[in-house]
């Protein structure tokens, strides 16, 4: 028995409050194991579905996870640190050759399910690329791995005729990626907007990320401008939560 809780005279909130205490303070690390419902019931004198619904409070809440057939843990966070505007610097990035994600992890993560289609966009987009209705884009759909767990979905549109025969059509875009790309076709992305939101994954998100109960993702939409405001990218990420700390970096000159 730890802090206040009774046996016979506590809940699952109680029960939740105590755990979530020894969480914040370290007495429970990153990576611990978590006491399970065998343990929680004789622990604080309470039937197992007591102890089940405290512990489903602590998934929802994100800290901690089930690990099939090892048990539950502490929820371990070793953060991707995506720091901007620094990714974005054309000078150290994408513009010399470098891969944007080397600013975020320092070496470039694998990508998987790489694809390349010729589509209609949604209508947000088609706005965003201030496209003719049934104007087609060239979309390029990734997942980027990083120590073997994927972290996020991104998802590219470009205008199709602005594209065409580019590298940008093709799975591997090259040295500098797709923003090196569209500098060499005169149309190099001097200005970029992002906007965020949290929400909860949708089943298919959850799926390709291998999300855990409780965690939301990170929606960023990023378009890319050229110096004469013409939009010629939009990027529709979806981070897990749970592997990025989101860095921004401002002065307070014009």
């Amino acid at each position: 028995m730890t802090g206040n809780a009774q046996p016979g005279r506590v809940g699952y909130r109680e029960i939740a409050d105590d755990l979530r205490r020894q969480i914040d303070s370290g007495e429970l690390p990153p990576g611990s194991k978590i006491p399970g419902e065998n343990d929680l019931t004789s622990q604080y004198g309470v039937e197992q579905p007591t102890a089940r619904r405290a512990l489903d409070v602590l998934k929802n809440e994100g800290l901690i996870v089930a690990k099939r057939g090892s048990g539950t843990f502490v929820r371990e966070f070793r953060p991707i640190r995506r720091v901007t505007p620094d990714r974005l610097q054309a000078s150290t990035s994408w513009g010399s050759g470098r891969p944007i994600w080397t600013t975020d992890v320092g070496t470039r993560p694998r990508t998987e399910s790489v694809t390349v289609d010729v589509e209609l966009p949604p209508v947000y987009v088609s706005a965003v690329l201030n496209l003719d209705d049934g104007t087609h884009v060239v979309t390029r759909r990734r997942t980027y791995v990083v120590d073997a767990k994927p972290v996020q979905l991104a998802t590219s549109y470009y205008p199709a005729a602005l594209v065409a025969g580019s590298a940008i059509t093709e799975i591997d875009t090259g040295d500098g990626g797709a923003y090196a790309r569209l500098k060499e076709l005169g149309h190099e992305p001097v200005r970029f907007r992002e906007e965020l939101r949290s929400r909860m994954p949708r089943d298919a998100e959850r799926q390709a990320l291998d999300l855990t109960q409780g965690t939301p993702v990170i929606l960023i939409v990023r378009t890319a401008y050229t110096a004469d405001d013409q939009a010629v990218e939009v990027n529709e990420m979806v981070l897990d939560s749970a592997a990025y700390v989101l860095e921004y970096k401002f002065t307070s000159q014009d």
